[in-house]
């Protein structure tokens, strides 16, 4: 069978739903560290927490297609090694059979909507480990946000410790995302001074029964002098959350850049950032995330 046009996969998925099983069936994979040994991936998992938004684009993701052409584009660019997705994206892409020899990394917890008061309670309602090696993919990521003073943080940890364990129990790579977060507003905001990151990895370091499998995804502090400092803080291997840009783009990928020259760095994550540069060449912001690796 031919490779759908992303205007076709509604009829597809219409009448031949099997299509989806079949090509993860087919999909030629690679390791999860390739040639250089970095690591790019772009992150795709917003939408199921309800986050559409973009950079003062409050609907830039709204569209599926325009989110599935960015993201074929950025795919297929030279240097990046595969894509971070929650289950009807990756279905998507496969369908495109745009995940052909790429690192494939299910999102799992969702449950955390944007801005929901249950939020912190971040529950696993997306991909179980069963679920990741059965689609033959490489790796589960799940966010652990930690917030002393509301209860939800625990039952977030509780179903973060179960993922690592099962997924270790499959041979399967956790990418854990940690943060210590609090409540402000009425909106939860991540801590990303030195301390809490440490802190925050202490914590993810410790989940799940064993941590051979887990790898960390975290965030620069504000001061990328002292990601030295974070890098210490654990064995476990390390790739970057590349965050917003800010308005000065050149000064953002020089912090990236600096931080990825830590030797426990083996890569980048970065999703909105790239798919939706505020010049809206994808290609372009993507060569230059690639470039710092």
């Amino acid at each position: 069978m031919s490779t759908p046009g992303i205007s076709e996969l509604t009829r597809l998925r219409a009448t031949r739903p099997e299509a989806i099983t079949e090509a993860a069936r087919r999909r030629r994979r690679r390791p999860l560290l390739a040639g250089n040994g970095r690591m790019m991936i772009i992150a795709a998992d917003h939408p199921a927490r309800g986050a559409l938004g973009v950079a003062g684009r409050p609907h830039a993701m709204a569209s599926r297609l325009d989110l599935l052409e960015r993201l074929c584009v950025a795919l297929a660019r030279p240097g990046v090694d595969g894509v971070l997705g929650t289950p009807d994206i990756l279905e998507d892409l496969l369908l495109l059979g745009a995940l052909e020899n790429k690192v494939v990394v299910g999102s799992m917890n969702r449950g955390g909507l944007a801005g929901a008061a249950f939020e912190m309670d971040d529950r696993f309602t997306a991909y179980r480990a069963a679920d990741i090696e059965r689609s033959r993919f490489d790796a589960g990521k799940l966010l652990l946000r930690i917030d002393d003073t509301d209860p939800g943080s625990l039952a977030t940890m509780v179903g973060a410790a179960t993922a690592v364990t099962e997924l270790a129990e499959r041979g399967l790579t956790a990418m854990v995302e940690p943060f210590v977060s609090r409540r402000v507003d009425g909106r939860v905001r991540n801590d990303v001074s030195v301390e809490a990151v440490i802190r925050s990895i202490a914590i993810a370091s410790g989940i799940g029964a064993t941590s051979a499998y887990t790898w960390l995804k975290v965030p620069l502090t504000r001061d990328v002098d002292d990601m030295a400092r974070v890098a210490e803080a654990t064995t476990l291997p390390l790739v970057l959350l590349g965050g917003e840009v800010s308005g000065d783009a050149d000064a953002t990928f020089q912090r990236w850049h600096k931080a990825l020259r830590l030797p426990s760095v083996y890569g980048l994550v970065v999703g909105r950032t790239l798919l939706y540069p505020p010049d809206d060449d994808v290609a372009g912001a993507v060569d230059t995330a690639v470039g710092l690796l």
